[in-house]
């Protein structure tokens, strides 16, 4: 079965993960501005808050302590701090020094120190893919007392690494830090009950519309249909079409209309494939009826989104 997870989030990543190690000394307070995609924070050792700055009233502050990881969907600008009533100051120049692995920001006095990775994941927020929309604005994953082995694991990992940098560990770091963004996703899925589960956390596990959209994320040049879909996972047409809309939040065909302009979008963005090659491998039978679609779904030709996402990648 195609991993949905995987590839939803490949399909919005637009670069690698950008990274620097943080250590604070009570009292410090760093003020850190929003970023494009989504930003992601760990506290490797030591205790430090999270603190939403003023225009997300709707946010708490978040208390975190070694070990814990910090996901932010929207990349927003916050704070952290020994305290939530620490002033916070912008990075200077001359906080950062270089390392022979990470770059590191050293901010504060001369008290307990907190030691923490801190970064962001491009992702492209112009059209996030609705699971990351659906994610909370913050996920907090405290990994102590045996919870998320597995992404416990890579952050131990990720503490050893930057710690005691060895012979490799300019290779393994990114690679962590890379798949990082996947056990945080995961660890989150996880968390939530079947019983209460909503939107993408149940679709993932559920019976029905989970099997579909591997299909269509396996094969989007298929004729697929809702009644070709409704009959592979075993349910009536109308059936499988309320449960696939309530759980994804939208229709079936509108979904791999989405899905086939998505896997469009990565092959205009990363081959040099003719257009009559992508219109064929996204279920299109010309190149013109693929245009349309195309422009349809992101105002504006292929030929002219290929040639300005090539443009802004350079730059």
């Amino acid at each position: 079965m195609v991993d949905v997870l995987t590839e939803a989030l490949s399909s919005m990543r637009t670069g690698r993960p950008a990274s620097v190690r943080t250590l604070g000394r009570s009292p410090w307070g760093l003020r850190l501005p929003p970023v494009a995609g989504a930003g992601f924070h760990v506290v490797l050792s030591g205790t430090c808050w999270l603190v939403p700055l003023e225009d997300a009233p709707h946010l708490a502050p978040v208390a975190l302590t070694a070990g814990d990881v910090v996901f932010l969907r929207d990349g927003r600008g916050h704070i952290l701090a020994d305290d939530p009533a620490t002033p916070a100051v912008e990075e200077q120049p001359e906080q950062f020094s270089a390392g022979p692995v990470l770059g590191t920001v050293t901010i504060g006095g001369d008290g307990p120190q907190t030691s923490l990775l801190c970064g962001n994941y491009h992702l492209d927020q112009g059209r996030p893919h609705p699971l990351v929309g659906q994610l909370p604005e913050i996920i907090h994953l405290p990994t102590g007392q045996g919870r998320h082995a597995e992404l416990s694991a890579a952050v131990q990992l990720l503490k050893a690494e930057l710690d005691s940098p060895r012979i490799g560990s300019a290779g393994i770091v990114p690679a962590l830090i890379d798949s990082l963004l996947l056990y945080i996703l995961r660890a989150w899925l996880e968390d939530q009950a079947p019983a209460t589960a909503r939107g993408w956390a149940a679709a993932l596990g559920d019976r029905a519309v989970a099997p579909a959209l591997s299909a269509i994320h396996q094969t989007p040049a298929a004729p697929w249909t809702v009644q070709s879909l409704a009959q592979r996972v075993g349910l009536s047409r109308a059936a499988f079409a309320r449960r696939f809309t309530h759980l994804v939040g939208e229709p079936p065909m509108a979904y791999l209309t989405r899905w086939r302009m998505t896997t469009a979008a990565t092959l205009l963005r990363e081959t040099q494939a003719p257009l009559t090659t992508i219109a064929a491998r996204t279920g299109y039978s010309s190149e013109y009826a693929f245009a349309k679609a195309f422009k349809r779904e992101h105002g504006q030709a292929p030929g002219h989104y290929r040639r300005q996402t090539h443009t802004t990648a350079q730059h």
